[in-house]
C-alpha cells in the first residue's frame, strides 16, 4: 500500500491507492478510491494496463531516445576503455498531472518573480536601489564571484536581462498540513532541459495517443515558437529582421543535444565560438557565403568562457571582443552576462524582498525558508542541526556539493561541518522538505518517487510560458535528488485545461 501524495486532495492525504502487483507479466490492479479528482480517470486508464504492456512501451521509448541521440554527457565519468559516458536521461510512463486552477496560481507566481528578478538585474548594473535601501548587504551583491562589473552601465533591450528562465518548484507541507508549492531555485544563466520537456511529451503521446483523446492537455509543442519570438524580440533597435543564433560549447557539453535540437527546431544557426568573429564592435558567423551578421545570440556558454578578452583568456568557447561589441549596442546576449548574481543560492532568500520592493506585491509563490551561513546566528542553528538539514553550496550545481542531513553517515556528517566551518559564506542550508511524490513505473511496478517541476518562463515584450514544465523524478527509493548527473529521470507534465 503506497500514499501518492500527487494524487491526493489533502495533504497528507486521506485516501490511499492500492497497486497489487500480481507476476512481471501480470494485470496491476489498481484501486481508485481518494484519488485526486484530476488523475482519476487516467488511473482508471492505468488499472486497465498490463505490466507486460507498460514494459514493452518503457523498452520502445528507450529505443527511440537511444537512436535520436537523446543523451547526455556524465562529467567524470568513464567506460571500460577510459573514455567520457553518455547516457539516456531515464524517462517514466506515467505522468505527472496538475489541475488547471494549480497551473493557474502557479504561472501568476512564476511572472511575478521572474519580472522582480530582471527588475533587480537592472537595478544592480545600474542604480542599485535595493542595496541603498539597505534590503540586501551590499557586498553579497558587489563581491559575488557571479557580479560582473563590466555590465555595469550597458543598455539592454527591454530591461530584460534573463529572457530564459528556468524556475525549480517543488510541492511539500505547508504549516497548515496542506500541499503548496515553493521555488526551491532560480536558474537564470543558461538554463537547461526543455528539450526534454518536448521529447517526452512526443513519446507520450506517440506511445498512449489515446490518453490524449481522453484527456484535454494543454499544449507544449510551441515552444521554440515562443522562445524565437522572445529571442528576435530581444535584438537591440535598429534590427528589423534580426539573425539569431546559438552559440554551444560543443559536442562535447553534457547538453549538446539541447543545443542541437533548439536550433533545429527554431530554423536557426547553431555555431560554436571559432565560427565567430568581431569587427568594427559588430558579431560576424562565417557561413559558405561570406561573414553574416549576428543580431542576438542564445548562449549556452557560461560567462567566464564567452569572451577570452575580458574573462577566462584561456577559453577555446567563446568569441575575442564579444563584450565590447556587447556594450556597443551592437548584438544582444540571450541570457546577458552577469545574469548570475540573481540566482546565486546566497541571494535567494532575499528574492520575496526583492518583489515588494519592485512591484510592492506579495509574493504568489513562497521560498523554501533557508539559512545562510555567513550569519553568525543562522551557521550556529545549522551546524548544531546539520543531521535535520539539506546543506548546499551557494555556487554549486546538479545535485553536488550538497549534504542532505537524514541521509547522511556521522562521517559525512563531521566532513561538512568542517566544510561549513571553513567558509561560511559559502554555503546555505533548508529543512529537509517532505516532497510530494507521483506514481513512477520502477522495476518492481508502480511505486511512489519524489519529484519536482522547471517550468520554462520566457521574457521579452512580455512574460509567457508554455503550461508546464519539465518534471524530473527521484528513481532512487527515497532519494530527495532529482538531477540527472544523480541518476534522476524526467516525466511528461500535464496540464489540464479544464
Amino acid at each position: 500500500m503506497h500514499k501518492f501524495d500527487e494524487m491526493y486532495a489533502q495533504w497528507p492525504p486521506k485516501g490511499q491507492v492500492q497497486f497489487q502487483s500480481q507476476s512481471p507479466g501480470g494485470q496491476g490492479q489498481v484501486q481508485v478510491q481518494g484519488v485526486r479528482e484530476h488523475y482519476r480517470g487516467y488511473a482508471q486508464w492505468l488499472a486497465r494496463q498490463p505490466q507486460e504492456a507498460m514494459r514493452a512501451r518503457r523498452e520502445e521509448a528507450e529505443m527511440i531516445f537511444r537512436r535520436v541521440g537523446i543523451t547526455f554527457a556524465v562529467y567524470g565519468a568513464k567506460d571500460e576503455d577510459g573514455a567520457g559516458t553518455e547516457r539516456l536521461i531515464p524517462f517514466d510512463l506515467i505522468p505527472r498531472i496538475i489541475p488547471a486552477g494549480e497551473w493557474a496560481s502557479m504561472e501568476r507566481g512564476l511572472v511575478q518573480r521572474v519580472t522582480a528578478l530582471n527588475r533587480f538585474l537592472h537595478d544592480v548594473y545600474h542604480d542599485q536601489e535595493i542595496i541603498r535601501a539597505g534590503i540586501i548587504p551590499p557586498d553579497q551583491i558587489l563581491n559575488n564571484a557571479q557580479f560582473r562589473k563590466e555590465m555595469m552601465g550597458v543598455y539592454v533591450p527591454h530591461r530584460i536581462y534573463s529572457h530564459v528562465s528556468g524556475i525549480d518548484i517543488v510541492r511539500a507541507p505547508n504549516e497548515q498540513g496542506e500541499g503548496e508549492y515553493y521555488v526551491l531555485e532560480d536558474n537564470l544563466r543558461v538554463p537547461s532541459g526543455v528539450s526534454y520537456m518536448l521529447e517526452d511529451r512526443k513519446m507520450m503521446m506517440r506511445l498512449f495517443p489515446d490518453l490524449f483523446g481522453a484527456h484535454r492537455v494543454a499544449p507544449v509543442m510551441h515552444y521554440p515558437d515562443l522562445l524565437l519570438e522572445t529571442l528576435r524580440a530581444s535584438a537591440q533597435p535598429g534590427a528589423p529582421d534580426p539573425t539569431v543564433v546559438v552559440l554551444t560549447p560543443g559536442m562535447y557539453n553534457s547538453a549538446y543535444f539541447e543545443h542541437a535540437f533548439l536550433a533545429q527546431q527554431m530554423g536557426i544557426e547553431l555555431v560554436e565560438g571559432q565560427d565567430l568573429f568581431v569587427k568594427d564592435r559588430y558579431v560576424y558567423m562565417r557561413t559558405t557565403r561570406g561573414p553574416k551578421r549576428v543580431d542576438v545570440i542564445y548562449r549556452r556558454v557560461d560567462d567566464d568562457f564567452l569572451d577570452p578578452s575580458v574573462f577566462r583568456p584561456t577559453s577555446t568557447l567563446g568569441c575575442a571582443g564579444l563584450l565590447d561589441a556587447y556594450s556597443a549596442g551592437n548584438v544582444t546576449i540571450c541570457n546577458a552576462v552577469g545574469t548570475g548574481v540573481a540566482d546565486d543560492k546566497s541571494i535567494y532568500p532575499y528574492v520575496p524582498d526583492m518583489i515588494e520592493f519592485y512591484l510592492g506585491e506579495k509574493p504568489i509563490l513562497k521560498n523554501v525558508p533557508t539559512w545562510l551561513c555567513r550569519n553568525p546566528d543562522d551557521l550556529g542553528y545549522v551546524l548544531a542541526h546539520l543531521k535535520d538539514l539539506v546543506v548546499k553550496e551557494v555556487h554549486g550545481a546538479g545535485g553536488y556539493g550538497m549534504l542532505i542531513g537524514p541521509a547522511a553517515t556521522q562521517q559525512e556528517l563531521e566532513d561538512f561541518g568542517k566544510a561549513v566551518r571553513a567558509n561560511p559564506s559559502g554555503y546555505i542550508a533548508q529543512p529537509t522538505l517532505s516532497l510530494s511524490s507521483c506514481p513512477t513505473f520502477v522495476e518492481s511496478g508502480i511505486a511512489p518517487r519524489h519529484i519536482d517541476l522547471r517550468p520554462f518562463v520566457l521574457s521579452g515584450k512580455d512574460v509567457q510560458m508554455v503550461p508546464g514544465g519539465l518534471t524530473r523524478v527521484a528513481l532512487k527509493d527515497g532519494s530527495l535528488v532529482v538531477n540527472s548527473s544523480q541518476g534522476g529521470g524526467t516525466k511528461d507534465t500535464w496540464i489540464l485545461e479544464v
